[in-house]
């Protein structure tokens, strides 16, 4: 019985912090993720499912190379923190436009580059986390 206890506070507490990770990702563009989506911006989409996409990896990662929940949890901030400043670093390499405008007019090209780098960084943070 501890064991299926174990699973199902552990998928719970992987749910949530997926769900936290994808609000603090919303928090950081000026826009609203979910309005552009009922639009039909497909930038924005491809964009977010890079966000999920990462933050997931990351987290299981996390989850995969520790057996406490709370290094599970340390381990995910962590790696979130460095898939964040990923995000700010691409912003400030890329100086001649905003990525935010870029994906709110529907500029697919960013979309599909910012989901590479979500997904480019999340593998190499990733690997950082024992």
């Amino acid at each position: 019985m501890t064991v299926v206890i174990n699973i199902v506070v552990s998928v719970i507490v992987i749910i949530v912090l997926q769900l936290i990770g994808m609000f603090v990702f919303s928090l950081m563009t000026p826009f609203k993720d979910m309005e552009e989506l009922k639009k039909g911006n497909v930038a924005v989409g491809i964009a977010l499912g890079g966000k999920f996409i990462s933050t997931a990896l990351i987290l299981g990662v996390a989850a995969y190379t520790n057996s406490s929940i709370w290094f599970m949890a340390l381990w995910f901030a962590v790696g979130y923190v460095c898939l964040i400043a990923a995000y700010w670093l691409f912003e400030l390499l890329t100086p001649r436009f905003r990525i935010a405008d870029e994906l709110v007019k529907g500029n697919v090209a960013v979309g599909i580059m910012l989901f590479a780098v979500y997904l480019g960084f999340s593998f190499a943070i990733s690997s950082l986390i024992i």
